[in-house]
């Protein structure tokens, strides 16, 4: 008698937990739909907004002076994206390198790439992803023409790095949006190495938490965070409509033809 009321009890407890996992699976869809949406809204949101917009919407939700990158995070070449914050962190090495060969160098450099100084958030990108990265402010090449074109192809929309980027002339052939602190030459071996991803960092002394919205250009780059995105959305474009609207009436004024930035 005791075993079959155990053996009850038992089933009770497995259906009990399927029905809850079920629940989770359920909740988890629904949810992460939701999410979808929310992300596909953000990005049509500020798909026309410039950081000077942003900035002033910032303003109109209390946030002084937050979320704007020091200046000396630049564009390689002028263009602008917005998009969805993928964090990384890299930090400096205290590894030496060895005395070896030139040929026995080819495979500590490979190593390197592959064990200490990897991309891995590269498997991990979203169409609409601005890969965002704190490098500690190193002048080292962790970007260039290669990877950078690479995650671009992956859906990426541009890269935010603090440290440095090298191979510049490719990347403006290939018009593949970078803002960076340091235009760099060197390789990354025995000067970085990879430390983290997908959590918050510092980058042109601004706090970037995965899933914050970015919006940059030539004016430079802004954090928004991702709970108060619509919220600053709304009055960065009601700032950016009364722009156009005021240069609209110079533009005629000075018999300009009007282009997209007013129209």
């Amino acid at each position: 008698m005791r075993v079959s009321v155990i053996a009850a009890k038992k089933l009770d407890e497995y259906l009990l937990a399927k029905k809850r996992n079920h629940i989770f699976t359920l909740l988890r869809g629904k949810i992460g739909r939701k999410m979808g949406a929310k992300r596909e809204e953000i990005l049509k949101r500020y798909e026309s907004l410039r950081v000077a917009d942003v900035s002033d919407g910032m303003d109109w939700c209390m946030f002084h002076d937050v979320g704007l990158m020091s200046s000396v995070i630049r564009p390689i070449f002028r263009t602008r994206i917005c998009g969805i914050a993928r964090t990384a962190r890299y930090i400096p090495t205290a590894r030496k390198i060895p005395t070896t060969s030139a040929d026995e160098y080819d495979g500590f450099v490979a190593m390197w790439y592959r064990d200490i100084c990897p991309y891995p958030f590269g498997e991990k990108i979203e169409r609409g992803d601005v890969v965002v990265i704190d490098a500690s402010g190193l002048d080292v090449g962790l970007l260039g023409s290669n990877n950078v074109l690479a995650f671009i192809n992956r859906g990426v929309r541009g890269l935010i790095i603090d440290g440095g980027c090298r191979d510049t002339d490719e990347i403006i052939i290939q018009k593949c949006p970078v803002w960076c602190r340091h235009i760099s030459r060197t390789m990354v071996q025995g000067r970085i190495e990879f430390a983290a991803m997908d959590g918050p960092i510092s980058c042109g002394g601004v706090k970037v938490n995965p899933g914050d919205v970015v919006v940059a250009d030539g004016d430079g780059v802004i954090i928004v965070p991702r709970d108060r995105a619509l919220d600053v959305a709304k009055y960065a474009a009601r700032e950016l409509e009364r722009d156009k609207k005021t240069r609209r009436k110079l533009y005629k004024k000075a018999a300009l033809p009007l282009d997209e930035t007013v129209r």
